[in-house]
């Protein structure tokens, strides 16, 4: 008797049947079968290695042997070597944009998804190894020094992925790899272009971050007909603007965030809108004015923020002018240069520019020294803005702030992409073998948030279960406990006398079975 993990593979495989990902990479990639594996099944192998137990290339013929790799997908685990890996993503890479049009839009279509809003962003991964500029393929995303890496790893080079996930259920249904020093304002165009050729005639509405807010994006979504809603940078409006407006004069804004639904109503975050208009100009003055309009948003959870980030800014500034102030007139600051020059330093460092007073004054004979105090009634809480070109009578203002807030779905599938599917950081060789790669976690990302969209659809309105914490309480089921609790099923393998057996041990994987519409309880595996 041989027992193996089955875990969700069965799971895994019923869902990139759907999506047909094997098929999708085989038409586009043919060949690759004289090791007995098509590239589609390799690459399918690799989905199904992420979504269960992430591996580095090399250990990833280890999994197929302890997991029921062989009994789900009929791959033999020794086929599964580096070298036949690392061949399938050379492959795959000179077609990896066809490849994530064409399951994106199968996904679309196969699970119904509603694509009538998406949320665009993109996020740097680390990348280990030298890969000096001289040594990469230009035809494929570069691997560089991005200067701003989102995981902070200052020592380690980057690439970039972009996402674009449906309000619908926060499906990735488009991905993209980019170069590490790519600017992701300039990615905007490119992006769009690939949603409108994705969704076709139907109309969608993008929503993006602060990086979307540029004359020549504006320009290009506005004459593409595509709807926008985005933040507008902060330094392009002065303090002086929000320091006029009142919060309650503003028109109350009836949603409540899901990390505040549980609290009482005083300590809920609420929002409050006003609507005027923006006008962005371009670099020449032959460039039209584009006005569109403008959503001015107060949160009390931002303003609580900002007040609090202040305070330990304006203690610290504190600590520096009082230490100025006794050491003005002495050794190291005795003319009103270097004082002036070190409230600069101050004031940048601390960011306390606009708040803080200060005059040097002389004694009578002429020592200079320093008065200052802070001026917090500059400071304006709370506020920031949206623009967007979805007309009045389809979103009011408030609607519009409801639209921008599910930008947290794509910003949730990032920590899912660098989470349990483990995508960062990437031990590759080769720049085209790491887009390659991550283009497949970017299919086991979609695998991943399709399986957590049919249970929490299954489970009705409420979209919550009990059973998935030891303390029974009713939760929304995630991707990641989802996978966790089926990770522990094993298969039991006989022999022709004693056919292979399911080994399920709780009733909360039947109940989640059951939600998948998936029944393994039947052996349909060959026998070894």
């Amino acid at each position: 008797m041989v027992e193996k993990r089955l875990g969700a593979l069965p799971v895994a495989a019923e869902f990139l049947r759907r999506l047909d990902v094997a098929g999708v990479v085989d038409e586009v990639c043919p060949g690759g079968a004289s090791a007995h594996l098509t590239h589609g099944q390799v690459i399918e192998a690799l989905v199904a290695n992420r979504l269960t137990s992430p591996a580095p290339l090399v250990r990833v013929g280890d999994w197929a042997r302890t997991w029921a790799v062989e009994e789900v997908f009929g791959i033999t685990p020794d086929l599964l070597n580096d070298d036949r890996l690392a061949r399938a993503l050379d492959a795959i890479a000179p077609k990896l944009e066809v490849i994530a049009g064409t399951v994106g839009a199968r996904a679309i279509t196969e699970f119904g998804i509603d694509v009538s809003r998406l949320h665009w962003d993109m996020t740097s991964m680390s990348v280990h190894g030298a890969f000096p500029a001289d040594d990469q393929d230009e035809r494929y995303p570069l691997i560089a020094c991005n200067g701003h890496p989102k995981d902070r790893r200052l020592d380690l080079k980057q690439v970039q992925a972009g996402l674009a996930v449906s309000a619908d259920g926060g499906i990735p249904v488009h991905s993209r790899v980019f170069d590490g020093a790519a600017a992701e304002v300039s990615q905007v165009v490119g992006a769009m272009k690939d949603l409108k050729a994705m969704a076709g005639t139907h109309e969608f509405l993008m929503v993006a971050d602060s990086k979307l807010v540029s004359y020549s994006n504006i320009t290009a979504l506005l004459q593409a007909g595509v709807e926008f809603i985005a933040p507008v940078p902060a330094a392009q409006i002065k303090d002086e603007f929000y320091a006029v407006l009142d919060p309650e004069e503003a028109q109350p804004v009836d949603w409540v965030p899901a990390r505040d639904e549980r609290k009482p109503g005083a300590e809920r975050e609420t929002y409050r809108v006003l609507e005027d208009v923006h006008t962005l100009t371009g670099r020449r003055k032959s460039d039209p004015l584009l006005t569109v309009r403008r959503i001015l948003v107060h949160s009390t959870a931002v303003a609580a923020g900002q007040q609090a980030a202040r305070a330990k800014r304006l203690a610290k500034a504190a600590e520096d002018l009082d230490r100025l102030t006794a050491a003005a007139g002495g050794r190291h600051y005795k003319t009103r240069e270097k004082i002036v020059a070190r409230i600069g330093v101050v004031t940048a460092k601390r960011r306390v520019t606009s708040c803080l007073r200060w005059q040097i004054t002389e004694d009578e004979q002429g020592t200079p020294g320093l008065a200052w105090h802070f001026d917090q009634d500059v400071a304006v809480d709370g506020w920031y803005a949206l623009i967007t070109s979805v007309p009045a009578d389809k979103a009011g203002p408030a609607q519009v702030l409801i639209h921008y807030k599910g930008q947290g779905a794509v910003e949730r599938r990032y920590h899912d992409f660098k989470g349990p599917l483990a995508v960062a950081p990437v031990f590759v060789q080769h720049n085209r073998r790491v887009a390659a790669l991550i283009q497949v976690i970017c299919v086991a990302l979609l695998v991943f948030c399709l399986i957590e969209r049919q249970v929490r659809r299954a489970l009705g309105p409420d979209e919550t279960m009990a059973g998935l914490y030891p303390d029974n309480r009713r939760v929304r089921p995630t991707g990641r406990i989802i996978l966790y609790h089926l990770g522990e099923l094993t298969l039991r393998i006989g022999n022709v006398t004693d056919p292979p057996t399911v080994q399920i041990n709780r009733g909360v994987q039947l109940h989640l079975l059951d939600l998948l519409d998936t029944d393994i309880t039947q052996t349909r595996w060959p026998q070894t």
